[in-house]
């Protein structure tokens, strides 16, 4: 089957070819569109008919325990249904981008092919229905929480009243605004570079909700909320990505053999992810002895078997259909019946997740939590000090399992390169893996224990993941490792991750941030606009922003050491003076910033620390103004390190240029400089002769 080009066109004339495909396809059967429609429709109807039937088992003790009144039948029923609908939406969502982007290749303009396209289309379509459902889950989320009907929770001026006071409900409506974005901005990508950042987006949409709800409160809610941010990307991605890939099969998209092996390692990867996040997730909410007596706990037991069952037809998949698919590509029943069967599970199981999620625990909030573990999800012992910094650790599961993951792979890719033969500085490795090291003390060690109770501490953890953290893993050289161990795909074969790392370092974005200016006004505007344009002191009591606010010093920092000192290729040449010029002009900005917080009379946040009741860290000023001096202390010292790479690079660029000039002067016995003694031995010979 031809595939129509897309390069050049507009969305209409896109639309008409996609529509030219599906009917060629359907000319030999039904329709495949509306028979994946169908399946989507009954795995949402599924999905929703179990979340209600959970509840109609245990809203009653809901109720009782909440201490509210019944707000009826088409809040008690419906709301867990509708949700069930709304995260079936989100999946698909998820799973159609993560087709687009990951599982079927571009055309070679870099236009998405009609397989692509088609799967971008579905994801906005579905992203549509997923805002609908959060934004009608508003008002049932408030009739929920005050024992009002839906009447009259729905009446605009009971929203606004209680929009703002309900946390759940206003995640619904953050959800609901970030979907409509999703949807609109995807209806208008043509292009396949723009589809890893609707993936991450699509992504995104669930964040409201893992910040929210049971997860967000109680004692050790920092390990359940991260545990649950895992779960829900593992999960979208697993069950999203088989939805997208039963619906490419259903359409006879092309290199359907291609999808399924990838998406076969994506769905073990997420496996994994789901078994350990879960069984984290519930042991923070129930002891063992709750598992089997206890409607919450049993609920659990049922994720946990459907957990089995979906593993057991992944292992068939491996065993049957892939080798199916392997000899040959059009063989795709064994596929279709697997998949369509585990779609069915999948739906149950999200269900069943729903109905969790309306099922009170055994013992949800602990009367006895000290102000710190109310706030922080664990308790403090006493003052920071060296010993509590080394030794007193709480893992971080998002950060620390990064940092263990990015250092295995390396090392994985390091000796793959050297089993082949190649070699690889060690220096690089070393550089990498401490980096790595890194990251997991300023998250997990004391350092990051502290960093959400005492400024001081926090600042110390900021100056390592932004300042000592990426100057260590720019100086790994990643990218440059991950180019040389990745398998090529050929000049007729389908794009894998190597071409889609070289799709991305060469695009119009990546030459964009990679600007000296635009790099440094990032790293270094973050930290203005953050402590001193009061970012930092309205969200410290929120969990989310602590994560993002981490992820941002470690990206920006990386983002601007890979520009001045990365050993890895940059999408953008700058010359070695331009790195100096950059790295000596960001000098006077990190000290001014030091002074300027050692400067403020102000208590940034001082709302928040006071919550926590901590006798010992009562001076707060004087806290902030140490953190100050840690930032002004500090942050010069990795810019001279980064200063004296820059001039090691440097002068190493010279010597390979000479010895490069050397061994072409070998090769062609020294003609250029033959040449040009030669030009001056003419002007002097015409001299001569002029002279005369």
């Amino acid at each position: 089957m031809a595939t129509p080009d897309l390069d050049n066109i507009d969305p209409s004339s896109a639309d008409l070819a996609a529509d030219e495909v599906g009917e060629s396809t359907a000319a030999s059967g039904a329709d495949p569109r509306s028979a994946t429609t169908t399946v989507f429709v009954t795995a949402a109807a599924i999905a929703g008919a179990v979340a209600a039937l959970i509840v109609m088992l245990s809203a009653s003790d809901a109720l009782v325990l909440l201490g509210i009144p019944d707000p009826g039948p088409a809040t008690t029923y419906g709301l867990p249904a509708l949700r069930a609908i709304g995260e079936i939406a989100a999946v698909i969502a998820v799973g159609s981008f993560l087709l687009a982007a990951f599982l079927v290749p571009p055309q070679k303009n870099g236009v998405l092919d009609v397989d692509g396209y088609r799967a971008v289309r579905t994801g906005s379509a579905a992203s549509m229905v997923w805002a609908v459902c959060a934004l009608i889950l508003v008002p049932l989320t408030l009739s929920d929480t005050s024992g009002q009907p839906f009447a009259e929770a729905i009446k605009p001026a009971n929203l606004w009243i209680a929009l703002d006071q309900v946390e759940i409900a206003s995640a619904w409506r953050w959800t609901a605004i970030m979907a409509v974005v999703l949807a609109i901005v995807s209806r208008t990508v043509l292009r396949w570079t723009w589809t890893p950042a609707l993936l991450a987006f699509s992504l995104a949409t669930l964040l409201p909700l893992a910040l929210s709800g049971h997860s967000a409160a109680g004692g050790s809610h920092d390990v359940a909320t991260n545990s649950l941010i895992l779960h829900l990307g593992a999960a979208s991605l697993w069950a999203g990505g088989l939805f997208a890939l039963l619906a490419h099969v259903r359409r006879h998209g092309a290199h359907t053999d291609v999808a399924a092996r990838r998406f076969s390692t994506i769905a073990g990867i997420c496996f994994v992810v789901m078994g350990i996040s879960g069984v984290l997730n519930a042991l923070v909410r129930v002891s063992l002895g709750d598992l089997f007596t206890t409607t919450y706990g049993m609920l659990i037991m049922g994720k946990v078997g459907a957990l089995i069952v979906l593993g057991g037809f992944g292992w068939m998949q491996r065993r049957r259909a892939l080798p199916a698919l392997t000899a040959d590509p059009t063989d795709r029943g064994a596929l279709l019946r697997f998949a369509g069967a585990e779609v069915l599970v999948l739906a149950a199981t999200i269900g069943l997740a729903v109905g969790l999620g309306r099922t009170p625990p055994p013992a949800e909030i602990d009367p006895n939590l000290t102000p710190t573990e109310a706030a922080l999800g664990y308790d403090l012992s006493g003052p920071p000090t060296f010993a509590r910094m080394a030794l007193d650790w709480r893992f971080d599961l998002i950060f620390g399992t990064a940092a263990i993951v990015m250092a295995v792979v390396y090392v994985i890719g390091v000796r793959r390169l050297r089993q082949r033969g190649d070699a690889w500085p060690v220096g690089r490795t070393v550089a990498w893996l401490a980096g790595c090291a890194t990251l997991l003390i300023s998250t997990s060690s004391g350092i990051g224990r502290y960093s959400t109770a005492v400024f001081s501490v926090h600042m110390s953890g900021h100056m390592l993941l932004s300042m000592l953290v990426p100057v260590l893993l720019a100086l790994g050289g990643a990218l440059t490792l991950a180019l040389r161990v990745l398998p090529a795909a050929g000049k007729d074969g389908v794009p894998g991750m190597r071409e889609w790392l070289l799709i991305g370092l060469h695009s119009r974005l990546s030459k964009f941030l990679t600007h000296p200016l635009v790099a440094s006004a990032i790293f270094i505007g973050g930290f203005y606009a953050l402590y001193l344009g009061g970012i930092f002191g309205a969200v410290l009591d929120s969990h989310g922003a602590h994560l993002l606010m981490n992820l941002h010093f470690v990206l920006s920092g990386y983002l601007f050491y890979w520009t001045v000192i990365g050993v890895d290729p940059s999408p953008r040449k700058v010359a070695p003076v331009t790195k100096l010029a950059v790295v000596f002009g960001s000098l006077p900005f990190h000290a001014f910033f030091g002074v300027a917080l050692m400067s403020m009379n102000t208590v940034m946040g001082a709302w928040y620390y006071r919550t926590l009741g901590l006798d010992w860290n009562s001076d707060l000023l004087g806290d902030q103004k140490l953190g100050g001096g840690i930032a002004w202390a500090t942050g010069e010292i990795p810019l001279v390190l980064v200063m004296l790479a820059l001039l090691i690079q440097w002068s190493r660029s010279d010597e390979r240029d000479a010895r490069r000039g050397d061994r072409a002067a070998e090769r062609d016995h020294d003609a250029d400089l033959a040449a040009h003694n030669a030009m001056f031995a003419e002007l002097a010979r015409r001299d001569r002769l002029g002279g005369q």
